[in-house]
């Protein structure tokens, strides 16, 4: 008995201080506010041993009460140099204390509050001449910059926060005076004073504004002539447009050989599909690894329309890849869209990397591939050409199947069968690797955008899973993210629906539902885009400025009020509410809408014709003035039907309408008639007779 007794008690013990040391591991060392925050981004500094604090009303309380200068550092979740700063700044104990000691330290998603973002990167741009992520600032108490930057190592960021805090003991009359300056280059930025001259929209010289911009264009790679190079699908989306609407054959090639060079590249993941943020290099090899919401839908539109217009299938196997991708590996149970893959991901050795996920040695591949290997490494370029660094591999495609195939003798369809093959056996070995950190937060805006890509998708090639998971984003948007004032929220996490939404999400999510009517049918998608639409007249509209402000009237006020209107890698909200207006004055009969989009665009003019680049959805608008814009109208029992047939056209200057029954919509009124179904092609309502035959209905537009 007395031996039972010690074994019992020394078992005890055992376990007593095995369960204390893992609970001594799993406590972290430091925590601080944000780890009551939902932001993965956020999340991620939630142990650094800064006091880091969120963007909220207390902490600015929290800043004028004390008195301290503030450090906003704002960021995202995907954003390598931003890990970098963190591992070498914030995670390190010195740094630390010089931050805690004089300062207020604030972190920012930058995706959660793109207005404070705007704020700050106008501030830094002011004062350096560029900006981006990680982006630092320090502000008085009362948030207004003073100070600013990027990346930053950790002994000049330290001398920096030093010298700061010094000033504003011994003269912070210094730093007062350049916030007032500062406050005031803030608030002129984004000031567009509205065009009051009688401009015919329909003569404005866009073929001189093109010759200029095709000076910058890169004939061998496609894109921009520099390094690095973005994708900016609404400007190649733009330039196809033109290129087939003027019949430019030259133009026509850039795009297509900017296209090709794209799904070639290494931006593209061959493996498992979808794109890169970004190429370091000109020939889209070696991309920035990080993986965006909007960069992937945006891209399933360019290259669904691509297809459309060339009957490519090597475009046809981009969108079906990618949007593969996304049903894998960024779609909840809920149909709503995660936000971002990281471009860091942990080797085999602990450490992150950037890329560590994608890339292959040459061992690895011929190990996986056996036999096939010497094809593979033609096809994806396991040389010189695709060599990026430490023997590691980033796949990148220089020949078209045809050329492969007849190098090797081969048939297409064995070529597509090896190629389903490789990306099965390299896929299942890829996600033996650690996986790159996912931002699992649900952004209103980007899911607009995945949800037109859909709707694209689905217009050229029918497959009805892409129209199942458009119906079904669109319904969580409905359910989660539009609030009983009309109004819509910003950000989803965890079940919460959080941030009162800014333009950019209504104007994204009216696109995609415009669109979601024009391959359903059903007007509960036109109605709810056409509320959102008078909800951003009622709490973001301008009618002196004639623009959209970027966040409603209903938030707490920031150092200004600022309009986004220069398109970037997504195009600028007001351009994309002004389109909207375009088509919804059609569907209306909403004369506002049409003055309104007609004057946001002539107040962007001046501006156009000095950066064409930075306006090309505007200049998309403008092709809508200078052509024949239609409304084609299907009303009968087979309008669905007829609808699919339509949208297997590239039309990029239409919209549709159409019932299977007597509509109220001043587009569909009066045009059923029973046991028929007609096809209207109409420009201002001015229609010309109605054919029973879509393919008749296509030869009364100017294509």
């Amino acid at each position: 008995m007395k031996q039972l007794y010690l074994i019992l008690l020394c078992s005890i013990l055992f376990f007593s201080c095995n369960t204390s040391k893992k609970d001594a591991v799993d406590i972290p060392k430091y925590s601080n506010l944000l780890a009551q925050e939902t932001s993965p981004y956020l999340l991620q500094h939630a142990h650094n041993p800064v006091d880091w604090r969120a963007w909220n009303d207390q902490t600015l309380e929290v800043a004028k009460k004390d008195k301290k200068l503030m450090i906003v550092s704002i960021g995202y979740a995907a954003c390598h140099w931003c890990h970098v700063m963190e591992r070498e700044s914030f995670e390190d104990s010195a740094v630390a204390a010089v931050m805690n000691k004089n300062y207020i330290n604030v972190k920012v998603d930058r995706e959660e509050r793109p207005d404070v973002d705007q704020i700050y990167i106008n501030a830094v741009q002011l004062l350096t001449g560029s900006a981006g992520w990680p982006l630092n600032v320090i502000t008085l108490p009362d948030g207004r910059p003073v100070w600013g930057g990027t990346y930053f190592k950790k002994e000049d960021w330290t001398n920096v926060l030093e010298q700061i805090q010094k000033m504003y003991k011994e003269n912070p009359e210094r730093l007062f005076e350049v916030a007032n300056n500062l406050e005031q280059g803030i608030k002129s930025m984004d000031l567009l004073p509205v065009n009051k001259e009688n401009v015919d929209l329909k003569k404005f010289n866009t073929d001189e504004i093109l010759s200029q911009w095709q000076e910058s264009f890169d004939n061998t790679f496609g894109g921009p002539n520099r390094a690095p190079k973005f994708m900016m699908p609404n400007t190649i989306s733009y330039l196809l447009r033109k290129a087939k609407q003027s019949q430019d054959k030259v133009l026509l090639e850039y795009v297509t050989t900017t296209l090709d060079k794209m799904a070639y590249g290494g931006i593209y993941d061959h493996i498992g599909g979808g794109f890169s943020r970004y190429s370091v290099d000109k020939k889209w090899h070696v991309p920035h690894f990080e993986k965006m919401l909007y960069d992937n839908g945006q891209m399933v539109s360019l290259y669904s329309n691509a297809y459309l217009a060339t009957k490519n299938n090597l475009y046809k196997e981009v969108v079906t890849q990618t949007l593969a991708f996304i049903a894998r590996e960024c779609t909840n149970s809920e149909g709503a869209f995660y936000s971002s893959y990281d471009a860091d991901s942990l080797t085999q050795e602990g450490a992150l990397e950037e890329g560590a996920y994608y890339v292959f040695t040459k061992e690895e591949l011929t190990k996986e591939l056996g036999e096939d290997f010497e094809l593979f490494s033609t096809y994806y370029n396991i040389n010189s050409f695709g060599l990026w660094e430490n023997n590691h591999y980033v796949l990148i495609r220089s020949k078209s199947d045809p050329v492969i195939c007849q190098e090797f003798g081969i048939t297409n369809e064995v070529l597509q069968n090896k190629k389903e093959a490789w990306r099965n056996a390299l896929l299942s070995y890829r996600n033996k690797r650690n996986k790159p950190r996912l931002d699992d937060k649900i952004l209103t805006s980007w899911n607009g955008l995945m949800l037109k890509g859909y709707v694209d998708a689905y217009k050229a090639f029918q497959e009805p899973a892409y129209l199942q998971a458009a119906l079904k984003n669109a319904h969580f948007i409905k359910s989660k993210q539009w609030q009983t004032s009309g109004a819509l929220f910003h950000s989803y996490k965890d079940g919460k629906s959080t941030i009162n939404g800014y333009l950019e999400d209504y104007a994204a999510v009216i696109d995609g539902f415009i669109g979601l009517y024009e391959i359903t049918l059903d007007s509960q998608w036109i109605t709810i885009a056409n509320e959102l639409t008078s909800y951003t007249y009622g709490h973001f509209f301008d009618s002196e400025k004639q623009l959209f402000y970027f966040t409603n009237d209903q938030d707490p006020s920031l150092i200004t009020r600022s309009f986004e209107y220069r398109d970037n890698v997504i195009p600028a909200s007001n351009s994309m509410m002004a389109k909207n207006l375009s088509v919804l004055s059609h569907h209306f009969d909403n004369q506002t809408y049409a003055t309104t989009a007609s004057q946001m665009l002539k107040n962007v003019l001046p501006e156009i014709e000095k950066y064409p680049s930075g306006f090309s959805n505007w200049l998309d608008l403008l092709a809508n003035f200078q052509n024949n814009f239609y409304e084609i109208v299907v009303v009968g029992d087979d309008a669905q039907q007829k609808v699919n047939e339509i949208n297997q056209y590239y039309l990029p200057n239409k919209l549709i309408a159409g019932s299977t029954k007597e509509g109220n919509s001043p587009l569909l009124k009066q045009r059923f008639i029973e046991d028929e179904t007609f096809v209207y092609v109409c420009v201002n309502n001015a229609c010309k007779m109605p054919e029973t035959q879509v393919t008749k209905a296509m030869d009364l537009i100017e294509r």
